[in-house]
C-alpha cells in the first residue's frame, strides 16, 4: 500500500502541463531517432544530455523516459518495414516483420508491435513498482556460472532457427561467432584476427554488423538480381488487426515480458537474449510453425514485448542500485550524478518524490506512445509504395549516417561496404542471417563468462556448475537434448512405417 500511495504522489506530480509536454517531446524524439540505424536511445540522450542541466530533475528525466521507449519502438519500426534495424535489440523483429511487411501485413506488424510494447512496458513498469528492491537483490545473486548457463542455452537453441539446411545455418553462426572474437581480449591484451589494422583492436559494432548485413545487403541484392523484375507494389492492407491477429498476439505478448523483465533487470542481461528466445519459444509453441520466416505475427509480438520489458526492467537495477545495464541506463546514471543525486538503496528514502515521478512518468510515456504511434501504423506502412530507387537510396543514406554515428570513425563505413557484400554473398548462397547475429551477439558474452568462471574456480571444469542456476539450466539442456533424440527415432520409425505400407 506503501508503494501505491507513493505512486500516486508520482503521478500527481507528474500530471503537469510542463511534464507532460517534455514526456511528449521524448516520445517524439526517442521514435524519431529510433528509426535512424545506429542512432538510438543512447546518444539521443546523451546529446540531449548537456541542455537538460537548467532543467527540473523531474522533467529531465520524463524526457529521457519518453526517449527511452520512443527508441524502442522507433526501431521496430524500420526493422518491420524497411528490414533495417535501428537497435541490435530489434534485429529480431525484423526476421518476421519484413516478411509481413512484404505481404501486405505491415500495419499489422507495426499495430502488434505497439501493443505488445506497450503491455510489456505496462506490466513491467508495474513489477518495478513493486517488486524493484527485491528483485535487484535477486539479480545480483546471478554468477558468472548461472548467465553462461543461459548464454549456452541460448546458443543451442539457435538450431530451431537455421533454416532449411543445417550446414548452412552452422556456417552462418560460426560466421557470426569469428566476428565476435575480432578485437584486444580484455583479459590477456592480446590482439585476435585485427589484421594489422589497430582501428580492429576494439572489435566490430554489433549495429554496424546489424545494418550492414540486413540493409546494405538488402540494397545491394535489389540492385544485382532485382533491378530488372517490374517492381511490386506492395498493399498497405486493412489498417487494423483483426480478430484472428489479435488472438496471435496476446500470449507472445504476455510470454514476451516473461522474458524482457527480468533480463533487464540482471547485470549486463541486455534486449538481446530476450528477444531471441522469445523468438525461439514462440516458433516452438505456434499453431502455425509453417509460417515462421515467411510472416508470423507471433514472431513480431513476442520479442517486441521482451524488448520493451527489458527496457522496464534495466531501471530496477540502476534506481535500486546504481548499477546500470546498458549503455542508456548508464547515460541516465551519469545524468543523475550531475544532479548530486546518488543511486542506491538508499534512494527510495533520500529522493522519493523524484523516483516515484519517474515511474509514474513510465507510464504516461508507455500510453503516449501507444496514443502517437498506433495511428500512424497504416502511413508508415505507406512508406513501402515508395518507388524503389528512392526507398533504397534513402536506407543507403541513413545505414552509411548511422554507422558513421556509432563511432564517428571513417572505417565504419568500410565495414559497414565490406559486411554489406558478406551479406549479399549470405543471400545468394542461401546461408540465414539470423544466426550470424547470434554468433556476433552471444560469441563474446560466451567467452568472457566461460573465462571469469574457470578464473574464479582456478581452472576447475566443476566451477560450470557450482550455482544453483546453472544446475537447473543445464539440465534443462539435457532434457532437451533427449527429448529432440527420442523424438527424431520416433519421426524415424514412422517414415520407415509409412514407406513399408506403401510398398
Amino acid at each position: 500500500m506503501d508503494n501505491l500511495n507513493n505512486l500516486m504522489d508520482g503521478f500527481g506530480a507528474a500530471i503537469t502541463p510542463t511534464n507532460l509536454l517534455f514526456a511528449c517531446v521524448g516520445v517524439l524524439l526517442g521514435t524519431a531517432v529510433g528509426v535512424l540505424p545506429g542512432i538510438g536511445p543512447a546518444m539521443t540522450v546523451a546529446l540531449l544530455l548537456p541542455i537538460t542541466y537548467n532543467v527540473e530533475p523531474a522533467s529531465a528525466f520524463i524526457m529521457f523516459a519518453g526517449i527511452y521507449y520512443g527508441g524502442m519502438y522507433g526501431g521496430s519500426t524500420t526493422s518491420i518495414l524497411l528490414n533495417t534495424p535501428g537497435e541490435s535489440s530489434s534485429v529480431i523483429t525484423a526476421i518476421e516483420g519484413n516478411k509481413m511487411a512484404k505481404a501486405g501485413r505491415a500495419a499489422q506488424a507495426l499495430a502488434t508491435a505497439a501493443f505488445g510494447s506497450f503491455i510489456a512496458g505496462a506490466i513491467g513498469t508495474t513489477l518495478l513498482t513493486f517488486f524493484a528492491p527485491w528483485i535487484a537483490v535477486q539479480a545480483v545473486k546471478l554468477g558468472d556460472p548461472s548467465y553462461l548457463a543461459i548464454m549456452v542455452l541460448a546458443l543451442i537453441a539457435v538450431t530451431a532457427v537455421l533454416g532449411s539446411s543445417k550446414l548452412r545455418g552452422f556456417i552462418g553462426l560460426f560466421l557470426g561467432l569469428a566476428i565476435g572474437v575480432v578485437g584486444i581480449d580484455s583479459l590477456t591484451g592480446q590482439s585476435r584476427m585485427i589484421f594489422g589494422i589497430p582501428l580492429l583492436g576494439d572489435g566490430i559494432d554489433i549495429v554496424v554488423v546489424a545494418v550492414a548485413i540486413f540493409a546494405i545487403g538488402e540494397a545491394l541484392w535489389v540492385a544485382a538480381f532485382l533491378r530488372r523484375r517490374p517492381q511490386e507494389i506492395i498493399p498497405v492492407g486493412r489498417p487494423w488487426m483483426g480478430k484472428d491477429d489479435f488472438k496471435r498476439s496476446w500470449k507472445p505478448w504476455l510470454r514476451g515480458t516473461a522474458f524482457g523483465f527480468p533480463f533487464g533487470a540482471v547485470p549486463a542481461g541486455g534486449a538481446e537474449l530476450p528477444t531471441f528466445l522469445s523468438y525461439v519459444t514462440e516458433r516452438k509453441l505456434s499453431k502455425h510453425p509453417e509460417e515462421f520466416g515467411h510472416g508470423a505475427i507471433e514472431g513480431v509480438a513476442g520479442p517486441e514485448a521482451a524488448n520493451n520489458a527489458s527496457a522496464a526492467g534495466t531501471l530496477v537495477p540502476m534506481l535500486a542500485l546504481g548499477l546500470p545495464t546498458n549503455a542508456t541506463a548508464a547515460i541516465m546514471l551519469a545524468a543523475m550524478m550531475g544532479y548530486g543525486i546518488q543511486p542506491g538503496p538508499a534512494l527510495f528514502e533520500s529522493e522519493s518524490t523524484l523516483v516515484w515521478t519517474l515511474i509514474a512518468s513510465l507510464f504516461i510515456g508507455n500510453f503516449l506512445l501507444l496514443v502517437l504511434n498506433l495511428p500512424l501504423a497504416p502511413l508508415w506502412a505507406k512508406l513501402l509504395q515508395t518507388p524503389r530507387p528512392y526507398l533504397y537510396a534513402g536506407i543507403l543514406f541513413f545505414a552509411s549516417l548511422g554507422a558513421l554515428a556509432v563511432n564517428l570513425q571513417w572505417f565504419d563505413l568500410a565495414l559497414l561496404l565490406f559486411f554489406g557484400l558478406v551479406g549479399l554473398g549470405m543471400r545468394r548462397f542461401g546461408v540465414p542471417v539470423l544466426p550470424l547475429i547470434i554468433g556476433v551477439i552471444l560469441g563474446p558474452l560466451v567467452e568472457e563468462r566461460l573465462r571469469k568462471t574457470l578464473l574464479l574456480s582456478s581452472g576447475d571444469w566443476s566451477g560450470l556448475v557450482s550455482e544453483p542456476t546453472a544446475v537447473i539450466v543445464y539440465a534443462i539442456i539435457a532434457l532437451g537434448a533427449i527429448g529432440m533424440t527420442v523424438a527424431g527415432v520416433i519421426r524415424g520409425r514412422r517414415q520407415d512405417t509409412t514407406t513399408e505400407v506403401s510398398a
